[in-house]
């Protein structure tokens, strides 16, 4: 069934945009144009500047891009350019049409522009919380993707990297959780204008990122902003250029950051000797497991940029080359990526047109069904015997297949094969028509198409011919997604006297489908062709194969509007307003939400008083509230849906019978995110110390949650319901300080520091009732087989759940605490659901970011700093491997060591308070020195710059783990993996060359 909704009004809107178009441009007729552009010292379009026309009322404000038209009617007219953070310009009109101003700064902070999603602002007249990170900040080196730019550098916005996996993503949170389920806790990423994947763009190819943390700001974008907007702008064509080209490359290679110490084979055979383990463990042979399946990897990174053409047609193109490779064996991630950005102006440049052309193709090896590496390969390694050979005395992979879940970790990656390959393409167009002064009308049309292919295979010789007796696996899948985009914006600024003003309105339609399949078959003739030739598999045959394809299509219809305002740029008013409806609602009595915002602000350094003080260049309070949605993530829960079952026999065949899947909800609707915040502005000393502080209250409201209902008279003993609530509240600061501004040397430091609370308020009403006033989460894997996490309603998020150990008895078993609190000992504990505490909490309560650039006449220096405080993590390896009962795997060299200095551990697997360590860490991020040729001597390089740095440079903690970044999203922050891919810490050298 194809779900869609009506793209109801869009023909009207755009008949409305068409009789402005035509109203609009015949009284324009009637008066002298004059058009221009205004731009900043670096070149970039200046939003919002008023350009009045001197002795007389006639004035009009800036586009998004710069960009002005303004009628004169004087016999000598002079324009008068005015901008908050910039000097004020006057220019004779004389015999012009056409005008290019740059603007001087005044104070770098207040002239900033700030894009807000549709249009852009500049910092002194936003009153939202909004960040921007410029490409001088961004951290530097081979980063996973555009999100790791970022690390540090934005309060409340944690960026982290669990995995070293080259094919890894960063994390991403802002401002906590913000779902039970549903949809996931990625903020929206838009870059230029198009929902896009943080892997879209070459993170070379980002000129600035802007981050709308609060509602206020996000509710523009509606269903879509409930986790907040990341907005990146690439490097663009604008101006006039003299034909340059751009090169950056760079070299690097990894090691793993903090290495596991497991026992070796020499700490074997002196346990042998000592009587600790039986002679029969020697099996003769020196491995290190974990050295051999590691490589040393070298990752190079290319891009060039061309930029040409003149001020009516630009372009700039460019191409990006990837090629990385993780610290083991088969563990890699290559990528290129081609773009062009190329912008055309007509009819006396009222019609400015903006094409773009993006396509990326993407490959990597998988030693996994699926996936890319494995990382149960990697616990492979960390496990095997160090006395036993990579091969047996006929040559083939040492295997001891009595041994339950024991593989050799080499067999596992030579004897796979697999690869996966994407392409990923993407059509722009941007038509923007500014028929009168003050008017801008825009079109934007996209188009991105994303096709991944993979296959992976196993050899007779893989250890799932011994283990699962399949002779040989194969499997092959593919996926195809396409986004289509349409958005129809109209946009008006007036400015009378003291009073600027504009109203945006705006239609939108968004759709993708989604298409995949694949194919899994075993017992094949011979390993030859690999998944290449599937077909030749006997267990498809036997029925005990597997084929599966599927389809999915969703829809987007929007409306929305926003008012801007200012009175002497003192008192400042924006007022969003979205209306809008998705097809995962489609069926339910409320399938479309409203979601206004309104945010003001009070320039107190305008006001008379303050005219006097030298200290504050500005200081502005702002205040906002907003409403944003998440849609729930499957489609048609208001209507009872049936699904194929179990197989039954009935008149002499086996048929699949059809099951009830959900019950009909038909009051289904969006989870509501409300949020307030309040923040504050300041400028002082002329832009040597700048910042600010927000505090934010969210609270989200009718979260989705599945309830326990009486079957009959419900056909399914569960349904789906908006019923839940959950509050985040926390405090963000940050301080941009300028300690040195000389001509041959520079030092800026920027500090955050940001708190976050998440607590779960409520998961009942009068219709629907929780079973239990709390319930539990996460997993800790086979053999012990529990949960880890509990949410009770009320409490925090985040809360670890087991037996808490306060002791250990001479006889190395663990002494509990009781549920009176008092000792137990192990002989006489329950271990019992009901004798589990909450032992310690996943998510950090505070945040804390310290970055610095200093200058020092050619050479400069980079120093990104970050930390996260106030929590625990679960480590699972030390829980898997620390245990000296364990005698059939490898343990970790501190499993020889005396637990609470008294007794070696003789109790059995388990999850309690013995692993959940301190989370608490310091880590210096990303070092780069660098050194620019500003003067070279060559017909061929304009300037040039060599770089050196270093990625996850040191880590201070306390944590016994591999690394204390772990996973903190979900339901379950907290858990440290036993295999996951290890961090690692990176060395690059590069170079930028401008040719």
């Amino acid at each position: 069934m194809k779900m869609r909704l009506l793209l109801k009004g869009g023909a009207c809107l755009l008949a409305l945009l068409i009789v402005q178009f035509l109203s609009f441009t015949a009284a324009a007729q009637q008066t002298r144009k004059i058009t221009g552009v205004v731009t900043d010292s670096v070149g970039k379009g200046v939003p919002n500047v008023t350009i009045a026309e001197r002795a007389t009322s006639n004035s009009i404000a800036s586009n998004t891009d710069g960009s002005f038209v303004i009628n004169v009617s004087g016999a000598q007219p002079v324009l008068v350019f005015t901008s908050v953070g910039y000097a004020t310009q006057e220019v004779p009109v004389r015999d012009q049409s056409n005008i290019s101003v740059t603007l001087q700064n005044q104070n770098a902070a207040l002239s900033e522009v700030v894009v807000i999603g549709y249009g852009s602002q500049k910092r002194a007249n936003v009153t939202s919380s909004v960040a921007t990170v410029k490409a001088e900040n961004f951290v530097k080196g081979p980063v996973q993707d555009a999100a790791q730019l970022l690390q540090g550098k934005v309060a409340g916005l944690t960026v982290s990297n669990p995995s070293g996996d080259p094919t890894g993503y960063s994390q991403i949170l802002l401002r906590g959780n913000t779902t039970l389920f549903g949809a996931n806790s990625d903020p929206l990423v838009i870059i230029d204008g198009v929902p896009s994947g943080l892997r879209t763009i070459a993170p070379e190819d980002i000129e600035s990122i802007d981050v709308l943390k609060d509602g206020s700001a996000a509710a523009i974008y509606g269903v879509r902003g409930t986790n907040g907007v990341i907005i990146i702008t690439t490097k663009r064509a604008k101006g006039g250029y003299t034909n340059t080209v751009e090169y950056s490359g760079s070299v690097s290679t990894q090691q793993i950051a903090r290495r596991p110490e497991m026992l070796s084979a020499a700490d074997y055979r002196a346990q042998i000797a000592a009587g600790g383990r039986d002679a029969s463990w020697d099996l003769g042979s020196t491995t290190d497991w974990l050295n051999e399946i590691s490589q040393t990897p070298l990752t190079h990174i290319h891009n060039i940029t061309f930029r040409g053409g003149n001020n009516r047609t630009n372009y700039l193109a460019s191409v990006n080359y990837r090629s990385l490779e993780g610290i083991f064996l088969k563990s890699d991630n290559k990528t290129f990526t081609g773009r062009i950005d190329v912008n055309h102006s007509m009819l006396n440049d009222k019609l400015k047109i903006n094409l773009q052309l993006l396509n990326q193709t993407n490959n990597f090896t998988q030693t996994q069904d699926g996936g890319s590496f494995n990382g149960y390969t990697y616990r492979q390694a960390l496990i095997r015997n160090p006395t036993a050979p990579i091969r047996d005395a006929n040559g083939n992979w040492h295997e001891q297949a009595g041994n339950f879940n024991y593989e050799n970790p080499l067999s596992r990656i030579f004897e796979t094969d697999g690869e996966t390959k994407g392409v990923n393409s993407r059509m722009n167009a941007n038509l923007t028509y500014t028929p009168i002064a003050g008017l801008r009308l825009n079109s934007l049309f996209s188009y991105s198409r994303a096709n991944t292919n993979a296959g992976y295979a196993e050899t007779k010789n893989h250890i799932s011919t011994l283990r699962d007796n399949r002779n040989g696996y194969a499997a092959v899948g593919s996926s195809l997604s396409i986004d289509r985009l349409v958005e129809l914006t109209a946009e008006y600024s007036k400015n009378f006297g003291k009073h600027r003003a504009s109203i945006l309105g705006g239609y939108g339609y968004q759709e993708n489908e989604s298409y995949n399949n694949f194919i899994r078959n075993w017992n094949f003739p011979i390993d030859d062709f690999g998944y290449n030739q599937i077909g030749l598999g006997n267990a498809i045959k036997e029925g005990l194969g597997e084929i599966y394809s599927g389809k999915g299509e969703t829809n987007l219809v929007s409306f929305f509007g926003r008012l801007t305002y200012s009175y002497n740029d003192k008192y400042l008013l924006m007022a969003n307003l979205r209306h809008e409806g998705a097809s995962q609602l489609f069926g339910a009595n409320k399938p479309y939400g409203t979601f206004p915002a309104v945010s003001v602000g009070w320039r107190i350094s305008k006001e008379g008083f303050m005219q006097n003080q030298t200290i504050f260049d500005d200081l502005k309070l702002r205040a906002g509230y907003g409403v944003t949605g998440n849609p729930p993530s499957g489609g048609f829960l208001s209507q009872a849906l049936l699904r194929f079952g179990a197989f039954v026999y009935t008149n002499g065949e086996w048929r699949r019978v059809l099951e009830p899947a959900t019950n009909p909800n038909p009051y289904i609707r969006w989870e509501e995110k409300h949020e307030s915040n309040f923040g504050l502005d300041f400028s002082m000393y002329n832009g040597r110390i700048s910042g600010n502080i927000d505090y934010y209250v969210r609270n989200i409201k009718g979260l989705l949650y599945d309830y326990q209902v009486p079957s009959p008279p419900n056909l399914y003993p569960s349904t789906r319901a908006n019923v839940g609530e959950m509050e985040n509240k926390g405090l963000e600061v940050l301080v941009n300080v300028v300690p040195v501004r000389k001509r041959d040397l520079e030092w800026t430091t920027s500090f955050n520091f940001s708190t976050n609370s998440n607590r779960l308020t409520s998961l009942s009403n009068e219709l629907y009732t929780a079973t239990n006033d709390y319930f539990t989460t996460g997993y800790t894997g086979e053999p012990i087989q529990t949960h880890t996490n509990i949410v009770y309603i009320g409490k925090q998020i985040g809360d670890f759940h087991g037996f808490k150990v306060i002791d250990i008895d001479e006889n190395g078993q663990w002494i509990y605490e009781g549920r009176d609190g008092k000792p137990v000992p192990y002989a006489q504990f329950a271990h019992a659901f009901e004798d589990k505490k909450v032992i310690g909490n996943g998510l950090p309560k505070y945040y804390a970011g310290w970055n610095n650039n200093l200058r020092y006449k050619a050479f400069d220096l980079s120093v990104t700093m970050r930390g996260a405080f106030g929590f625990q993590i679960a480590n699972f390896q030390r829980m898997y491997l620390e245990n000296p009962t364990i005698q059939n795997y490898n343990r970790l060299a501190s499993s020889q060591d005396l637990v609470y200095g008294k007794a070696k551990l003789a109790s059995p697997l388990e999850f309690n308070s013995h692993y959940v360590e301190n989370g608490d860490f310091w880590k210096v991020d990303n070092i780069t020195l660098g050194y620019n040729f500003n003067r070279v001597r060559s017909q061929f390089i304009k300037t040039a710059r060599v770089y050196a740095s270093t990625l996850n440079t040191l880590v201070i903690t306390g944590y016994k783990g591999v690394d204390p970044e772990v996973n903190r999203l979900g339901l379950a922050p907290g858990n440290d993996d036993r295999d996951r891919y290890p961090n690692t810490r990176t060395f690059t050298i590069g170079v930028n060359l401008n040719l």
